[in-house]
Order: structure tokens, then C-alpha cells, then sequence
């Protein structure tokens, strides 16, 4: 027997559902309910994508196929664990001798514009990439002054009609969930010889 939780429907769904059903009855939707293999996004991704795609910041390197592709491959706490390069590369749209050479050049770019955090272990250059929240990242790029006006403006207006926390409001939450946690563990020494 197979349980479902029933959710309320908001009057925003239902009009979306009688839209579906007047013009496109027959369609299979995508609706991501009862779905796997999906990922979660930010509703300001598509703005991020277009400001790192700008060449301003990203040059001849447009890092964008790239960043959806890790995005992609994210399962939880930011970090992904890097598979081999060649179907990194390949995924993101780069095939060829030179394919995996884009990609590198392209997951230079986006740790350049701090977007992510890469880490070297072993011979692997990219074993581990951490994707840095995207408010975070637009923060210190908005503070070096590489982000225009007119896109700051448009991006504050999507995260206030998606009810996005700012990157100051982020912040005020991550240290008020500080100061009620659990007293911290003592420091351990570290053994002699080590």
C-alpha cells in the first residue's frame, strides 16, 4: 500500500492546474511531484547564470554549462564529490581531445569569481568542489564592484518577490543558530610527533 501525504492546494496551483488542463491536456507536465533524480536551485539561478556568463567577469570562458552541470550532480551540505573530468566535461557540453581542457578552464573561472571551492587530493586537481550559496558569492562580488547596478536591482527585486533571504539577513540567522547551540567541544591537543 502505497501512502501519499495530501497537501493543500494554494489558489496559485490551481489556476496553474486549470491552465495545464485548458491548453495542454494531453502533455505529460513536468510538475516534480513523485519525482527523483531533480535537483534544487535557487529561483535567482537564471539571473546568476546570465552575470557569470557576462564576459566582464568571466572573459572568453563562459563558465555557465559548467555551473549547471555541478549543480546537478549536488546531493547535499555543497559538496560533490568529482567523478572523472572527461564525464564532467562531456555532460557540461564539451566532448573531444580538448573537452576536458574547456571544463578545467571553466571550473577556473567560476572558483575565480567565488561561486566554488575546489580541492586538490592526490593527483586529482578537482576531487571535492564546494558550491559557495550563491547570495554569499553575489555579496562579494557586488562589494568588489563587479556587478552593475541595473543587476543588482533586478536581482534584489526577484529575491524580495521570492522571499529569498538577503546575504545580511543569512547571516543574522547563521550566527543567532550559533548562539543557541550546544556548548562547543573542547579543542584536542594535538599528539607530539604529528
Amino acid at each position: 500500500m502505497i501512502l501519499r501525504t495530501v497537501t493543500k492546494k494554494t489558489a496559485g496551483t490551481e489556476k496553474r492546474e486549470k491552465i495545464k488542463k485548458e491548453y495542454w491536456p494531453a502533455e505529460d507536465a513536468w510538475t516534480g511531484d513523485n519525482e527523483k533524480g531533480w535537483f534544487r536551485a535557487p529561483r535567482t539561478l537564471p539571473l546568476l547564470l546570465s552575470l557569470l556568463g557576462e564576459k566582464d567577469l568571466s572573459g572568453k570562458f563562459d563558465p555557465t554549462k559548467v555551473y549547471v552541470e555541478l549543480l546537478a550532480r549536488h546531493m547535499d551540505a555543497g559538496v560533490i564529490e568529482m567523478a572523472n573530468e572527461a564525464d564532467h566535461a562531456y555532460a557540461a557540453g564539451y566532448r573531444g581531445q580538448r573537452g576536458v581542457r574547456t571544463w578545467q578552464e571553466r571550473i577556473k573561472a567560476l572558483e575565480k569569481l567565488g561561486v566554488i571551492k575546489t580541492k586538490q587530493i592526490g593527483n586529482q586537481k578537482f576531487k571535492y568542489v564546494l558550491l559557495v550559496h550563491p547570495t554569499a558569492a553575489i555579496q562579494r562580488l557586488r562589494a568588489d564592484i563587479k556587478i552593475s547596478d541595473l543587476w543588482w536591482d533586478t536581482y534584489r527585486s526577484r529575491q524580495i518577490e521570492t522571499k529569498e533571504l538577503t546575504y545580511d539577513a543569512r547571516r543574522k540567522n547563521a550566527k543567532s543558530k550559533q548562539a543557541i547551540s550546544l556548548v562547543p567541544r573542547p579543542l584536542r591537543k594535538a599528539k607530539k610527533g604529528a
